[in-house]
């Protein structure tokens, strides 16, 4: 692969409902930089050429107004969109669906618009330079002779992913000798428990998890060679999930997985020491202010990122 033609696919369609508003676009740098801005800022920095944003129909235009047109002067942008209706022929979407259909899903729709190696990330997280520094040097690597596809993911302690104000979902991976992905289950209710961690599927039986394991925070870097395994995998997903299929979400963890399985995919786990800042609760928005801040003041970013204070 050539350094050239690396793309950033930011999955910004999500509701967010456990924060109560359209946290992708809530102000957060000291000029009143979001979230996102730091991301593609660290993209950029590394090498990135391209930003593909996935986007509900619904925040459309209030999206590129607020960050759309500030992108677009720093680098090649295209925007996408999640769309429930957008499923196989024959299936009927719930008229109760109201949440997208999840972040494989999503990352499914962005195929229009990358033609090379990618990354995917959450709008609402913030993942740190040396995360994107990774990526890029292991996407830029020659593919394995024997044709099977190279992916990658960055692997985060979970104890520098935890919010205080409530519980969190993670995808907790198991890692070979060799620093390849085994599996990644998506857990959907992690807390903090003392000096530790802890897990429920039933919101009832509670199971201990250390603060060191590896977690993905949803950034995983692919090549165009995921699409098919994608659209292959998700009339399945729709098929299997029929008994909760309004509430069921196709994950790109599960889908990783599923590969690995099939030995049709290796998953190299690339390890960072980088703390994970986000907003999963409205009450995590002065610390996550706070953290951006002493990064300015360190010297890790400029005052405004952009240029003038929006």
């Amino acid at each position: 692969m050539t350094q050239a033609n690396l793309s950033l696919v930011v999955l910004a369609a999500g509701i967010g409902s456990r924060y109560g508003g359209l946290k992708q676009m809530d102000p957060m740098g000291p000029s009143g930089e979001i979230i996102m801005d730091y991301s593609i800022y660290d993209a950029l920095a590394v090498g990135f050429t391209r930003v593909v944003f996935v986007l509900s129909k619904a925040i459309e235009d209030a999206f590129r107004e607020r960050v759309g047109r500030v992108i677009e002067r720093q680098c090649d942008t295209a925007y996408v969109f999640q769309r429930l209706t957008d499923v196989p022929a024959g299936f009927a979407v719930p008229e109760s669906r109201r949440k997208p259909w999840g972040t494989a899903h999503a990352t499914l729709a962005s195929r229009p618009a990358v033609d090379g190696p990618f990354v995917v990330i959450n709008a609402d997280d913030f993942y740190g330079r040396s995360a994107y520094r990774a990526l890029a040097d292991y996407l830029r690597r020659p593919e394995e002779a024997d044709g099977t596809p190279d992916y990658c993911m960055v692997g985060y302690r979970l104890g520098n992913t935890l919010t205080e104000h409530g519980h969190v979902a993670r995808a907790v991976c198991a890692v070979d000798d060799g620093g390849f992905l085994v599996n990644a289950i998506e857990r959907t209710r992690i807390e903090q428990a003392g000096a530790g961690a802890r897990y429920t599927e039933d919101g009832e039986t509670w199971l201990p998890l250390a603060q060191d394991t590896i977690v993905s925070m949803n950034i995983w870097g692919f090549t165009p060679r995921v699409y098919a395994d994608l659209a292959e995998r998700f009339p399945r997903f729709l098929a299997e999930n029929r008994a909760n299929i309004e509430k069921a979400e196709f994950f790109i963890p599960n889908v990783v997985a599923d590969l690995i399985r099939q030995q049709r995919a290796r998953v190299k786990v690339l390890a960072t020491a980088e703390k994970w800042h986000g907003v999963t609760y409205a009450e995590d928005k002065p610390q996550v202010k706070a953290a951006l801040r002493a990064l300015v003041d360190a010297g890790m970013y400029p005052a405004s990122l952009w240029g003038p204070a929006r």
